[in-house]
């Protein structure tokens, strides 16, 4: 019988965990912790206060840092959730840290005389970081052979050009809840998109190939201050009865949201780390169509529970044509066999006692 562990799980304090709307890595950290909870262990949460956990919640600031307009570049609050998190373990009180923020928890690891885990959310290299990436490599390359890492993605570790050996570098996929997800064996007549609103999320990729086929679009996501003008002046002009755009979907909305949909459109113009709404309309037995890039083809299992085609409009027309070959109910049972919350929970309990001993 192995010992119950005491972990702290440090989540990012952008939003609350879970989120009431847009947050992939909150949403996550919320069923690993709670999960874990479930199995025995004893762990404390740092993050944003309002957070709905199992776990002990510690918070070190007094509300969510998108609440109080503070910018993401800004990492100070995230810095003092993290020497907190990093502070207790040095007094004894966990067995594990494990980290989901960045590269930040880099600067801290070496201060804890228990191991660090580090998820990678996002990819290494980061095209808008404030950070250069020749920095961001430098760090982790000269961390690489003391750190523990997990990649959410083999695409994400292939992509991450920092070489780490068998033992310290794994790849766990994100699991979702699927009690929140609604399997619909029917779908509806239109096709939808949902992301944070950014150009490289494939927003107008997915509005030109609608345009073109004459079909209805429902687009969904958060627009960040910094997005605004983006979206009212290369999105906006586009709306009209036949493309929508309902704003940002709460937890509630979103089973419906998905499973109402003929297709998921995901042409992304970025090597995405994972893309949880990939997972999350999967649940609920909707195929997606995305462009061949990052976890993509990962994710998407071609012909069965979608479309995985290369970087072209053409492409994604010709796989909405032939999207009602898929059997929806292969899709949701698919993403049950592959984005479980117990896989994920297991996973993570598995790791955790073997890097105790490493």
């Amino acid at each position: 019988m192995k010992k119950k562990l005491r972990i702290a799980e440090v989540a990012p304090l952008w939003v609350t965990v879970p989120p009431k709307k847009y947050g992939g890595i909150e949403r996550v950290v919320a069923i690993l912790s709670d999960g874990l909870v479930s199995r025995g262990h004893e762990v404390t949460l740092f993050a944003s206060p309002g957070s709905r956990t199992n776990a002990r919640l510690i918070s070190v600031y007094p509300q969510p840092l998108t609440e109080a307009n503070i910018p993401w570049s800004n990492p100070i609050w995230n810095l003092k959730n993290l020497s907190t998190a990093f502070e207790m373990a040095k007094n004894g009180i966990f067995d594990i840290v494990h980290c989901h923020l960045d590269l930040w928890g880099l600067f801290f690891q070496h201060l804890a005389d228990v191991p660090v885990l580090h998820t990678m959310h996002n990819p290494m290299c980061r095209t808008n970081a404030d950070a250069s990436n020749i920095d961001r490599l430098a760090l982790f390359r000269e961390s690489a052979s003391r750190m523990q890492i997990v990649f959410v993605s083999q695409s994400a570790k292939d992509l991450a050009q920092v070489e780490f050996s068998g033992r310290h570098a794994r790849v766990i996929y994100n699991g979702i809840d699927f009690s929140h997800f609604i399997f619909n064996p029917k779908g509806g007549g239109h096709f939808i998109w949902i992301a944070r609103v950014n150009k490289h999320k494939g927003i107008e990729n997915a509005i030109t190939a609608v345009e073109r086929m004459d079909a209805r679009l429902l687009l969904a996501g958060r627009i960040d201050p910094t997005q605004q003008e983006y979206f009212d002046r290369e999105i906006k002009p586009h709306l009209s009865d036949k493309i929508r755009y309902v704003g940002e979907c709460t937890e509630e909305e979103l089973s419906g949201f998905y499973g109402n949909a003929k297709a998921l459109l995901y042409p992304i113009e970025w090597d995405e780390p994972f893309g949880l709404v990939v997972a999350e309309a999967m649940a609920c037995g909707t195929p997606v169509i995305a462009y061949n890039r990052g976890a993509m083809p990962e994710l998407i299992e071609d012909g069965k529970t979608g479309f995985v085609v290369e970087s072209d409009i053409e492409n994604i027309i010709s796989a909405m044509g032939r999207i009602d070959t898929i059997d929806r109910k292969t899709v949701r049972e698919i993403a049950e066999q592959k984005f479980s919350k117990e896989r994920m929970v297991s996973d993570y309990e598995k790791l955790f006692y073997e890097i105790q001993v490493l």
